[in-house]
C-alpha cells in the first residue's frame, strides 16, 4: 500500500543551504517548470551550519522518500551530507560542489567557503530590487496597513509628482509609499500614526497643476470642463492637502519647476539629517 502511494505521490524536495537558499530554490523551481506533474512539495532549509541539523533533514527526507538538493559552500559539511545521504539511501543533488571544484582548478585558488557571501557582496543591489518592489506594491495608497514599514511616505493630490519621485527614490534603495489625497475623501488613519518626520507633503502652484491635469485628462480621454481640471476646484484641493499637512506636522515640499532629482535629493537630505545616514 505504502509503495503504491509513493508511486503516485511526488517526492518532497529539500533544499539545503548555508545561507537563505534562494539560489537553490531558483534552480529547483526553474527545473520543475519543465514538468507537467502535480505540484511538488519544496522545503527550504537555510542557515545550515552544523552536522546535527543535517542529520535531522536527511532522516526526514529518508522517511518521506524525498530528494535533497544542496548548495553548501562549506566543504566539510557538504561531504558529510553526501555521505549521510548515501548511507540512508536518499537521493541528493549537489549544485555547488562540482562548480566549486572546476573553478578551483581553473582559477588556481581555494574558495573562501563563506555562506551568504553573495548576498553580502550584492546587498545594495538586492536592497534596490526590494525597494522597487515595495514602491510598486505601495503606490497610490495601496496596502496602507503596511505604511509603518516605509522609510519615506509621500502624500499629495493627483499630479504633484508622488509616483515619479517615489520610483526614483526606490531605485536608490529607499522603501517609499505614496498616499493620494482628494478633497472630501478621508485619508487613511495610518498616515497619522507613523513617524511624521518620514512623511512629506507634496504641493505645487495651482497654475502648474492645471497644466499637468489638462495633459493627463487628454491622455485619459476626459471631456473638457471636467472637475479634474477646474482651476477653482484645484485650488480647493491644494488647500485641503495643505491643511492635512499642517495637521500631521508633515514636511511640505513644493515641486513647482523642480526636477525629480532635485525633489528626491531634498527628501534624502532631510531623512539623513533626521535619522542618520
Amino acid at each position: 500500500m505504502n509503495d503504491r502511494m509513493h508511486e503516485t505521490t511526488p517526492p518532497s524536495i529539500y533544499i539545503i543551504s548555508g545561507s537563505t537558499g534562494s539560489s537553490g530554490t531558483q534552480m529547483v523551481r526553474t527545473a520543475l517548470a519543465q514538468f507537467q506533474d502535480e505540484d511538488v512539495p519544496v522545503h527550504i532549509v537555510g542557515q545550515v551550519r552544523n552536522t546535527e541539523l543535517l542529520e535531522e533533514i536527511v532522516h526526514e527526507a529518508a522517511k518521506q522518500h524525498g530528494i535533497i538538493v544542496h548548495t553548501l559552500v562549506d566543504g566539510a559539511l557538504r561531504q558529510y551530507l553526501i555521505a549521510l545521504a548515501q548511507e540512508q539511501h536518499v537521493h541528493e543533488v549537489d549544485l555547488m560542489g562540482p562548480l566549486l571544484g572546476q573553478l578551483t582548478s581553473c582559477l588556481r585558488q581555494q574558495p573562501l567557503s563563506q555562506p551568504g557571501r553573495y548576498r553580502v557582496l550584492h546587498e545594495q543591489d538586492l536592497r534596490r530590487i526590494d525597494a522597487i518592489r515595495f514602491a510598486v506594491e505601495h503606490d497610490d495608497g495601496k496596502r496602507t496597513y503596511e505604511l509603518k514599514e516605509a522609510e519615506i511616505v509621500l502624500a499629495g493630490v493627483s499630479r504633484v509628482g508622488k509616483t515619479p519621485i517615489g520610483v526614483y527614490l526606490a531605485t536608490m534603495g529607499w522603501k517609499v509609499a505614496n498616499i493620494p489625497l482628494a478633497q472630501g475623501v478621508k485619508p487613511p488613519e495610518e498616515l497619522f500614526q507613523i513617524d511624521h518626520r518620514r512623511v512629506f507633503g507634496l504641493t505645487t502652484q495651482s497654475d502648474r497643476l492645471v497644466s499637468y491635469r489638462q495633459h493627463r485628462s487628454h491622455d485619459l480621454g476626459l471631456r473638457a470642463g471636467s472637475a479634474y481640471v477646474d482651476p477653482a476646484r484645484l485650488i480647493g484641493e491644494l488647500e485641503f492637502a495643505y491643511d492635512l499637512f499642517k495637521r500631521g506636522h508633515f514636511t511640505v515640499i513644493d515641486t513647482t519647476d523642480r526636477s525629480i532629482e532635485e525633489n528626491a535629493d531634498e527628501i534624502i537630505t532631510l531623512i539623513n539629517r533626521r535619522f542618520g545616514n
